[in-house]
């Protein structure tokens, strides 16, 4: 009858197909008054076939390669399967979850992004109560960073604590107020962010792992940390003057590298030279003692014989260096007609010329 269908349900049209669930109900129940015998039989058939359907259907999963499934019977955990095809008992009584397990997931504080690709978009509206900390000598900084963290135990994730991920939200930030509180201004924005970050991510996994929620703290990364924008410029300065100051001091050292082994290596030098020439004359005068000490011991045993022969290589010497040797005689007069002066004194010059090592 019309007004056992439900509202806004139009009437099943004559010799038409079925509109819907309920109507092919209707329809198989008329043919079955109809006709008991044959109706009654195609009408289980139906049924038997959709119910194998069903089963069939119900009765297996996938697991993609980065997936853990977790397997609970009547809620119960019964254990876990890895990437591929498995079968589990349908109509409720094996309900499986799939947790992913096989890749790095991220949380963001301070900012969120909002466009990921290879120039990203983030913003930072709205969440300044999670950048906004105080450091250790009690100056304001915006910090913005990332932790990426991995799901190691997907039945502690589970089963053990509720709201991992609220948890893992709530333990970074106070670990970051923490450490960020520990440490000046200054180290915070310049120098001291890779140890922060180090110090962040074993504190973090520390906590999570005491309270048994099965993650991974792959990594924990500063992406940001600023003053607060009303004093950005005077840092800014403040940065720069540290910059010169570096750069001073470097180049001072390059200059003292540079000068002071020059000046040693000179130093060196100038000693080696002074000792050499110490040595140099140490050892003509102990030659010329040695030789004066051996003159000594032959004059000794032979004065006349020492004596004439000192005499003789004096003279030797003497002569060796004279150019022209003449011998006059004493009762001579008039020598000068005799010789050639101005062949002589260019003789001389020339003499004395080599004598003087010209």
């Amino acid at each position: 009858m019309d007004w056992e269908r439900p509202p806004e349900r139009r009437a099943p049209q004559t010799g038409g197909p079925p509109q819907d669930f309920e109507e092919v109900l209707r329809w198989l129940a008329g043919r079955f008054k109809q006709a008991p015998g044959p109706s009654l039989r195609w009408l289980a058939t139906i049924v038997g076939a959709a119910l194998v359907l069903f089963i069939f259907f119900n009765s297996y999963y996938t697991v993609q390669p980065q997936q853990t499934a977790v397997i609970q019977r009547f809620g119960k955990y019964i254990g876990t399967a890895g990437a591929g095809l498995h079968f589990m008992i349908p109509f409720g009584v094996d309900t499986v979850t799939k947790v992913v397990t096989g890749k790095v997931l991220q949380r963001e504080y301070g900012y969120r992004t909002t466009r990921p690709g290879v120039r990203s978009e983030f913003t930072t509206a709205g969440y300044e109560s999670e950048s906004m900390m105080l450091s250790g000598d009690l100056d304001v900084v915006n910090v913005h960073w990332t932790v990426q963290y991995m799901i190691r135990n997907p039945v502690k994730y589970m089963f053990d604590v509720k709201g991992v991920t609220a948890t893992l939200d709530d333990i970074s930030q106070a670990v970051m107020r923490q450490i960020v509180g520990d440490h000046y201004a200054d180290d915070v924005l310049t120098t001291g962010r890779a140890a922060i970050a180090i110090e962040c991510q074993k504190e973090i996994q520390h906590i999570m792992d005491t309270y048994g929620t099965g993650l991974q703290i792959v990594a924990v990364k500063l992406q940001d940390v600023n003053p607060p924008k009303p004093v950005q410029p005077a840092f800014n300065e403040v940065n720069e003057a540290k910059q010169d100051k570096a750069r001073t001091i470097n180049e001072a050292e390059q200059t003292y590298n540079e000068k002071i082994p020059e000046a040693v290596g000179q130093a060196k030098q100038t000693v080696a030279r002074a000792q050499a020439y110490a040595a140099e004359r140490v050892n003509k005068a102990e030659g010329k003692a040695q030789r004066f000490l051996d003159i000594l011991a032959q004059y000794q045993k032979a004065p006349d014989i020492t004596r004439s022969r000192m005499y003789l290589d004096s003279f030797g010497n003497i002569m060796g260096r004279a150019g022209h040797l003449y011998v006059v005689d004493s009762s001579e007069k008039g020598i000068l007609p005799l010789l050639d002066l101005g062949h002589l004194g260019a003789k001389n010059g020339k003499a004395a010329d080599l004598s003087a090592g010209k």
